[in-house]
Order: structure tokens, then sequence, then C-alpha cells
């Protein structure tokens, strides 16, 4: 079930919405009570129980303090196995928030054991263990993997947890520049 939330309602409720969806009434999803799975690019909702959802410029307030760390969880196919000897693999590209952290295909509804390690790991490194150093998720508009590795790192027991619902490309859109990255190993 699709919920309409009006502009003026939802920035009354101090929730940022974007310019695009102040042009008329947003057709948004609730909140799940599990992960995502499936139709990663559609709408999202709101709200993330347990996280702080950013605006643009709660965003950018952060990334300027260099208080929190950003982490993009944009997708990344990997090679294909099984390649005939000499095949050229010419690795994607992806922009993000400068200085973000890219940590590939953990936002996914169902990790695998490795991908759900590589996450664990990462995030310890990224936090020196400490687990209310505040993390900013993030993907593009529109994307579930963000909302899904959020929520996740909260039941990792992270607890300063921020959703960046617009992503890069609301970053975009209201000034900030993008960088080339690479996923962290």
């Amino acid at each position: 079930m699709l919920a309409y939330v009006l502009p003026g309602a939802a920035r009354a409720a101090g929730i940022a919405i974007s310019s695009a969806d102040s042009q008329a009434a947003v057709q948004l999803p609730p909140e799940p009570e599990a992960y995502r799975t499936d139709h990663y690019r559609s709408p999202v909702p709101l709200t993330l129980h347990g996280a702080t959802v950013l605006s643009d410029e709660q965003a950018q307030k952060l990334w300027s303090e260099k208080s929190a760390v950003f982490i993009d969880v944009y997708p990344h196919p990997p090679k294909p196995a099984g390649l005939p000897a000499g095949t050229l693999w010419r690795e994607t590209t992806h922009r993000s928030i400068e200085n973000a952290v890219w940590l590939p295909n953990v936002g996914y509804g169902v990790l695998s054991p490795k991908i759900d390690a590589y996450f664990r790991r990462n995030l310890k490194t990224l936090t020196h263990g400490d687990k209310s150093k505040e993390l900013v998720f993030f993907c593009l508009k529109n994307c579930w993997m963000s909302w899904n590795a959020a929520k996740r790192a909260l039941s990792y027991g992270y607890t300063n947890i921020d959703w960046y619902r617009d992503g890069s490309d609301g970053w975009q859109e209201s000034g900030g520049f993008l960088d080339e990255v690479h996923p962290l190993p």
C-alpha cells in the first residue's frame, strides 16, 4: 500500500523532501518491517526507524564538518566468472560524493555470507570499532539499497545512522561535487 504525502505536510513534520517531490503530491511506500528484496529503483519511504533521514542541507553540513563517514552502497557488477583467456575486462566507473567510501553490493535485501562479512569488516575499520561513530548511507534517489544498508548497520549495533535518501543525485542537484570512486577491497 502506498501513502500520499503532501509536500507541505512533510515539511511541517520536519521531513525533508526533494524539490522534484514538491511539484505535486508524492506517492511513497510506508516503511516496511523487513529489507526490500526487489525493485530497488523505486520510490522509498520518508522514514527509517532508528536512523536520521537527512535533507540535502543536513548532508552538506555533515560533509563540510567532516564529522561523519559517508558510505555509498551503489552496486558494482563483479567480473564474470569463466571469461575466456585474453578477454578484456573493463571495470565500471562510479561517481559519488567527494571523499565518500564505496561499499558496493551491501544494500541488497539478502546478503551472501561473503558480502555480509565484507560489510561488517569495513564498518568496523571505518569506525575504528566505535559503534557510535556517525555513518551516512546513500546511493541514488529512489534507491532502496541505501535504506537496506542503513537498516542493516542498525541491526549490527551501530547507533548513529543517517540515511541520505536523495543520495548522489540530490547531492549534485543541490550544488555538491562528485568524484570518481573505487570500491573498497
